[in-house]
């Protein structure tokens, strides 16, 4: 198991959401985080604010956002027939066989797909082809936008003919259906981890917030933003200008971890409608040894020497489920699996239901590494053309859009570096 020590912005929406079911005896209150984990984690620590009223959990739910998009779905509109990733990507070579002498690779054809048409559930040639480029930079005659028009569309149509929906065509039609109800299913929503909401969850929230003063409250780091491309929460009737606060004192990560990984982010980070999170003055509360970060000449030796810096830790007393091994992607999973297997400690595969396993090191992804906390971590593999990954930059047209890779994959190594007491980063 990892570490139950959450962030303090995760200690203030469980406080907020408690307060809020305290304050509003007739109201029911969501809390809401973006994976399942994190949403165990989050129940656990409530049923230890509130041992001493435990009638305030009859009102006060926790729930994944993907897990309460598809109770109220199904509630609505039947049981959904959710799109895996795998046929999205058949899907999307299908449609793009289809079409002679197309240009566009696939990679780019997925992200067009998933980042633009999908994510904001465009539904015509004419809104696809106005839709502002935020987080997709690459500039597109009007031409090259109606053949990729003509794939994505038939990429779309074959998902309904099917009787597939994606997790963005859920939230979607929820807020669309949420909008027309005088009594929603929840008074309160209190969401953790918001930085990485997507465009139809925000809708979606939006639309369960019905403009109620404050029914909406946000905790978010915007240098842990990972899973989705920046837009504007404002043109989605979200306006938090002016009404942020920034945390400055860190629980989780000691000192010299902090001091280390906030060179990867700058002083200040800031959103597309302009709100700016000063990271400088933050202190944090505890501190430990000074990570390690490390070359080598081989994966030969980057191996023999993560094993080596495992199997010390462990004769130190740190239990195999107390570590963390990641990578930037699959691709470099076998020499994690390869070192950890050196060490002559158990391991287990990170997927993505993302648990831990009591006398297991952990292993994955840098994406797993979210909301997990170890007191010992490797991030290993960071040779140069993994990160940043070299597909991603494969599919760059501009340097705008180089930026915004540069940028997002800073974010994913800092995320990873951050989820421990003590780390070890490697590479070529």
């Amino acid at each position: 198991m990892s570490r139950a020590l959450l962030a303090g912005k995760t200690i203030v929406a469980l406080h907020r959401a408690v307060f809020l079911a305290r304050a509003n005896a007739d109201s029911r209150v969501l809390l809401t985080t973006f994976s399942e984990t994190l949403a165990n984690a989050l129940r656990t620590k409530l049923r230890r604010l509130i041992s001493n009223e435990p009638r305030l959990g009859e009102r006060l739910e926790v729930h994944a956002m993907d897990a309460i998009g598809e109770r109220l779905y199904e509630q609505h509109f039947g049981h959904p027939k959710i799109a895996s990733p795998e046929v999205r990507r058949r899907f999307v070579t299908d449609a793009a066989t289809a079409v002679p002498d197309l240009k566009f690779s696939l990679s780019f054809l997925l992200t067009e797909w998933e980042e633009l048409v999908d994510a904001w559930q465009l539904q015509t040639w004419e809104s696809y082809r106005d839709i502002k480029r935020l987080g997709r930079k690459t500039r597109l005659q009007e031409s090259q936008r109606a053949t990729l028009w003509a794939v994505l569309d038939a990429v779309r149509g074959r998902l309904h003919a099917e009787g597939f929906v994606t997790h963005a065509e859920i939230f979607t039609r929820l807020a669309g259906q949420l909008e027309s109800r005088k009594h929603p299913p929840f008074e309160f929503i209190v969401v953790d981890e918001a930085q990485d909401l997507s465009v139809s969850q925000l809708k979606f929230l939006a639309a369960l917030g019905g403009k109620r003063p404050n029914s909406l409250f946000f905790a978010g780091d915007l240098g842990q933003r990972i899973f989705q491309q920046p837009f504007s929460w404002k043109s989605l009737g979200v306006d938090i200008r002016g009404r942020a606060r920034t945390l400055h004192i860190n629980y989780r990560t000691s000192h010299q971890i902090r001091m280390q990984t906030d060179r990867l982010l700058g002083p200040e980070v800031a959103d597309v409608d302009g709100n700016i999170e000063e990271r400088r003055g933050t202190v944090s509360v505890f501190n430990g040894p000074a990570p390690a970060v490390r070359t080598f000449k081989s994966q030969q030796e980057e191996n023999d020497a993560v094993a080596a810096w495992l199997a010390d830790r462990s004769r130190e007393g740190v239990m195999p489920h107390e570590f963390g091994v990641f990578v930037r992607s699959d691709a470099e999973l076998d020499r994690a699996r390869a070192a950890v297997a050196k060490a002559g400690l158990p391991s287990k595969m990170l997927d993505e239901h993302v648990e831990t396993t009591s006398g297991h090191i952990s292993i994955g992804t840098m994406h797993l590494a979210k909301g997990l906390e170890f007191r010992a971590v490797v991030v290993m593999a960071c040779d140069d053309e993994i990160i940043p990954l070299q597909s991603r930059i494969e599919t760059v047209a501009d340097d705008t859009d180089l930026e915004e890779v540069y940028n997002t994959e800073r974010h994913l190594l800092y995320v990873a570096c951050t989820q421990q007491v003590v780390a070890e980063v490697t590479g070529q």
